[in-house]
């Protein structure tokens, strides 16, 4: 791969596997699944899926990153017929090896060297092409470059319906449900926490409050639970994201901005002392701004085993959770019934 493919060899990205196609002992072609693009507008607008679901289920698409046939693998229609072979054991090579089974391939094709016309005669779909921006260390590319054809492949008849489905436990997904936040909501975050009070003395004081609740719910929106997860979360974010979510800005080496984030300290100091029902407020306007729409509402009542009220009362909670966003919107002690 290394010798022959004009991009060279991948390194290894998220989820990946590698094949080599071989006839009577001989390798005719190579190829490279790997995790897929983070972002594709054809892609995203041909399945249909919103930002909260997106994240969460973008495990179950792979990008075939790397297709090489080899000089000695230059038969007819040996790129179709690779491309065929692949389908037919993918799905069950990615259950094996990653826990979760795949619904659709994803490639790329730069115009300026291919046509795709081995995707086109493998059934590959044509979705459009690309904006032309590339990722960069810092985010996007300031100029547009040269935009790639994107090409899609079905593993399931109904692909795009299975990927936009609600129920997570239909597709085979475990842990807790998750989600990416793009730039927009991460500077809407902390301007939903700007009305809260804060409990902490003004002296010594390093981080605003709303910039650690906006940390603290942006980890626990992307599936993080516990505040060394969220301090960990935090901690891996990059300059630009927490520029976008308001961090402490400090100058290092004399010229270069900084951005510090809270320990797990400040996340957990302010945590347990803000309100609890100012911070459910907050969280449901930027929920009702930003949110899945949800049809219809569950609501449930517990009671909690051994938690004990001043009155010598059993603590009785009533939540109420959105079908397809899985979201509780409010959860509150209940008036015990006489």
């Amino acid at each position: 791969m290394a010798r022959h493919h004009y991009l060279g060899d991948l390194p290894k990205l998220g989820e990946t596997l590698w094949y080599v196609a071989t006839w009577r002992g001989q390798w005719l072609a190579q190829l490279t699944l790997s995790a897929a693009a983070l972002k594709c507008g054809v892609r995203d607008r041909w399945i249909g899926w919103d930002f909260r679901s997106q994240y969460d289920r973008l495990k179950l698409i792979a990008n075939n990153s790397r297709f090489l046939i080899l000089p000695q693998g230059r038969f007819p229609n040996v790129g179709s017929r690779v491309l065929g072979l692949l389908e037919r054991r993918v799905a069950a090579d990615w259950q094996r090896h990653f826990g979760h089974s795949l619904l659709l391939l994803e490639t790329f094709v730069d115009p300026r060297r291919f046509h795709g016309g081995v995707y086109r005669a493998a059934n590959w779909l044509a979705l459009g092409k690309t904006r032309g921006y590339r990722r960069t260390r810092t985010g996007y590319s300031d100029e547009a470059e040269a935009p790639k054809w994107v090409f899609v492949r079905p593993l399931h008849r109904r692909a795009t319906a299975l990927l936009i489905h609600p129920d997570r436990d239909r597709l085979g997904l475990t842990g807790t449900p998750k989600m990416q936040l793009n730039a927009h909501q991460m500077r809407s975050l902390p301007l939903c926490f700007a009305a809260i009070p804060d409990p902490r003395r003004a002296q010594g004081r390093r981080h605003r409050l709303p910039v650690v609740l906006a940390l603290a719910a942006g980890a626990t929106l992307c599936g993080l639970r516990g505040y060394k997860a969220m301090a960990e979360w935090a901690a891996d974010l990059g300059q630009a994201a927490r520029a976008r979510f308001g961090c402490r800005r400090r100058r290092m080496n004399g010229k270069d901005h900084h951005y510090e984030v809270p320990s797990e300290f400040v996340i957990r100091d302010c945590l347990v002392r803000i309100d609890a029902g100012a911070l459910d407020a907050a969280l449901a306007s930027w929920q009702k701004a930003w949110g899945l729409i949800d049809e219809a509402l569950a609501i449930d009542g517990k009671t909690m085993k051994g938690a004990i009220d001043d009155e010598g009362r059993q603590a009785h909670i009533m939540s109420v959770v959105g079908h397809e966003s899985e979201h509780c919107y409010a959860q509150k002690k209940s008036v015990p019934c006489l």
